[in-house]
């Protein structure tokens, strides 16, 4: 397959085709990738960091989602204690659940933008401050109000880990490099929530249920003081020296073993046009690839940015003097793409119903494990996240390093051509580990079956989720990069609501129809529209292509600062 020429530039970035479609590899034949985003030649751009800084910078993400989706899961296991010794009945438990999960779908909207003005910097340090004064605040719950107002403000500031991550992640790591990435998020994110539930289970039962909450105020201490001096904003507003792939600015050849990643100007001598110019991207030398490559360039005239200037409290977006700048839109622009450009809705979907699905599983494990004939204790509860570990771990290994090799395999075989929908194959194989997994769980359950039928099911629905939750949300993240942030919000909206709507109607639904009926329905909405990737794996470019006026449109309209 030949592709076009007319209008591509020297990034590898065609004008005529839709967004998230761009050139990974000069053709077939090349082995050398054109890293996408092209960086610029500024050594303190985030896409120039260093391999260890950018993994420092993701590990550091990786321990505040980990707090923060304890926070969210390990009540659970302490509903029990809770329930003996300050009377809170488990229907009072059940909706302060869901009225968390609702302030998780609004906390995005308000707070996101917040991190596009102001920096990611400040929005984690804030929300990892709020989190420590309610952890204090939970170690003295007295009255049902107090259940309420925590778990509602908690999860408010809770939903920056669901959409705040992967802006991160576009600001850091190239396309191909982001399966990898995304699919560490879930796991930590599913791994933390469900390891949460087994600690706090086996704390509760020993030291008791308050220790819970004065243990997370332990390591949210520690975890301010990580943020407040080892994380660095990602957030890249360029300098006026800076410029993009492809400009000739004055440049400073490096030798290989310089610990930064910069930019490659492969400049043809042969009379080609400048669009056949090669911009390509290579790391230092103890990562350096084993094919060719040529002398690395950057701007000396930049200079990089001190400590203290790395940690500055705020990265403010300069003002543009353009109206479309304007701080309130970005509160309601998410729900015109939510409606209006079918991957972001369809996405909102699939990781809806999956986590919705998987939010009533860990409550009726919670609630129906401790009585008979389970008579489960708070401790072995917890022990019930291990199933869920064993199948998220295995789901995270096998799909991310699995869909960023595959995507290069398949733009070579496309002429270096890469289209998110490449991505949406790796998909396929896990389709069928969630009803299988949701099933046996919930015919377990139903049925008083053994308690190991019940963890198998667990497994295999974990096995599943985990891979289809990353593919979809990288798929959206190479597909709509500028507007991103705008795009989680709305997806974090879809997901809170239908485990909002899911946990309130619970106690309802099962007395009228019981476990197994109430769980094949969710089963059969979630097989609805996870049969929905087919027709993205065949249409999406199509829309793409027919969204892309829409896309540029508001990608104008966000903060000036790479895009």
């Amino acid at each position: 397959m030949s592709s076009p020429q007319a209008g591509s530039d020297n990034t590898g970035i065609n004008q005529l085709w839709p967004p998230g479609t761009v050139r990974l590899e000069a053709n077939k034949d090349s082995k050398t990738l054109i890293l996408q985003p092209p960086p610029s030649d500024d050594p303190n751009d985030p896409l120039n960091w260093p391999q260890w800084r950018k993994y420092l910078n993701m590990g550091l993400v990786c321990f505040y989602v980990a707090m923060v989706a304890e926070f969210i899961n390990a009540p659970t296991p302490t509903w029990g204690p809770m329930n003996k010794e300050l009377g809170y009945s488990f229907e009072i438990l059940n909706d302060s659940y869901a009225a968390g999960c609702a302030a998780l779908g609004v906390g995005s909207l308000i707070l996101i933008p917040f991190a596009l003005k102001f920096g990611r910097r400040p929005i984690y340090l804030f929300s990892t401050v709020v989190q420590f004064a309610l952890s204090i605040w939970s170690a003295k719950m007295q009255t049902v109000a107090d259940l309420m107002l925590i778990n509602v403000i908690q999860c408010f500031f809770s939903s920056l880990a669901e959409s705040i991550v992967q802006m991160t992640i576009a600001d850091v790591f190239f396309v191909h490099e982001r399966g990898r990435m995304n699919s560490l998020y879930v796991w930590v994110w599913l791994l933390s929530s469900y390891m949460g539930m087994l600690i706090a289970g086996f704390v509760a039962k020993g030291l008791g249920w308050r220790w819970v909450w004065w243990l997370n105020v332990i390591i949210f201490g520690i975890t301010i003081f990580l943020v407040a001096f080892a994380y660095e904003e990602t957030k890249y507003c360029p300098p006026p020296e800076a410029t993009v792939p492809g400009q000739l600015p004055a440049v400073e050849e490096h030798k290989w073993g310089d610990p930064e990643i910069v930019t490659v100007n492969k400049l043809k001598r042969d009379g080609s046009a400048p669009g056949d110019t090669d911009i390509v991207s290579i790391p230092a030398a103890e990562n350096m690839p084993a094919h060719g490559v040529t002398s690395i360039k950057i701007n000396p005239n930049i200079p990089k940015k001190t400590y203290l200037q790395k940690l500055a409290l705020t990265t403010i977006t300069p003002p543009s003097g353009d109206s479309n700048d304007s701080f309130i839109r970005h509160m309601y622009q998410p729900l015109i793409l939510l409606t209006t450009v079918p991957a972001i809705a369809y996405t909102a979907l699939v990781y809806g119903i999956l986590v919705g699905l998987g939010d009533v599983m860990s409550t009726l494990l919670s609630s129906y494990l401790t009585i008979a004939p389970y008579n489960f204790t708070s401790d072995q509860v917890g022990l019930m996240s291990l199933p869920r570990v064993i199948g998220v771990t295995i789901g995270a290994v096998i799909v991310g390093p699995l869909s960023d090799w595959w995507i290069v395999y398949y733009s070579r075989r496309r002429d270096g051509i890469y289209d998110p929908e490449s991505r949406l194959w790796c998909v396929v194989p896990f389709i069928l580990f969630v009803p299988a997994g949701a099933l046996l769980f919930g015919f377990g359950l139903n049925n008083h079956m053994p308690w190991p039928v019940v963890a198998v099911g667990l497994v295999l629905y974990n096995i599943g989720v985990t891979p289809i939750n990353s593919l979809s949300i990288t798929y959206l993240t190479d597909s709509y990069t500028d507007v991103i942030g705008d795009a989680l919000v709305g997806v974090t909206l879809i997901r809170n609501m239908f485990s909002t709507a899911f946990i309130f109607a619970l106690e309802p639904w099962i007395h009228r129809v019981g476990i197994k009926y109430v769980l094949v329905t969710i089963l059969l909405i979630a097989c609805l529209i996870l049969v929905g990737f087919g027709g993205f794996i065949r249409f999406g470019k199509g829309f793409r292509e027919r969204t892309a006026a829409r896309y540029q449109y508001y990608a104008a309209r966000q903060y000036k600062t790479r895009a």
